[in-house]
């Protein structure tokens, strides 16, 4: 049962209204975990300026899915795997077998997987990545400004899954099974 309510579009007033106005413009819905971060119009913000912010960056949507997915399977986010397992296939034209290594933290292209498993390994080591992780990076071909970005993306999907791990948000996105193996 979910911990926090996940407020109606219909009832909510002020800054959550019209945040939620914005969000039912531009995905015909407003998703369950935007409605409850609606609780606190700063969160709901704050959440919404840094997704649409990366949105913008130099890793391009299709990674920015994939780093999602490896990182909602490291910390069993059975909400943020759904929503991104969706999202990926259906709006960023991300093949099922893509989505389905991203789930483990692999890739079958050796630039993608460099940035899944420094996603990876920023989870594990807490951010205390070594300068190995680093050079891993930009030997793949990364600039600073892309490893920036990484980091950013996994910031943001932590956020997100301890957000809806926390406080059970209902999926309201089609289930999609968590890869176990892949939990840190």
């Amino acid at each position: 049962m979910q911990r926090i309510e996940a407020l109606q579009p219909e009832t909510a007033k002020g800054k959550t209204k019209e945040l939620f106005d914005g969000i039912h413009t531009k995905l015909g819905m407003v998703p369950a975990m935007m409605r409850t971060m609606g609780n606190s119009p700063v969160v709901l913000e704050s959440y919404l300026t840094m997704n649409e912010t990366l949105g913008k960056s130099s890793l391009g949507g299709k990674l920015g899915e994939l780093i999602a997915l490896t990182i909602a399977n490291a910390n069993k986010c059975n909400y943020c795997n759904a929503a991104h397992s969706f999202i990926g296939e259906k709006l960023a034209g991300i093949e099922p077998r893509a989505i389905e290594a991203a789930r483990e933290g692999k890739s079958a292209i050796p630039k993608t997987q460099a940035a899944l498993t420094f996603a990876r390994a920023l989870l594990a080591k807490k951010g205390e990545v070594s300068d190995e992780d680093v050079q891993a990076l930009r030997s793949a071909g990364y600039t600073d400004a892309a490893i920036t970005e990484i980091i950013a993306h996994t910031a943001l999907n932590i956020f997100t899954n301890y957000f809806n791990n926390a406080v059970a948000v209902a999926i309201d996105f089609p289930e999609a099974e968590l890869t176990e193996s892949a939990a840190i």
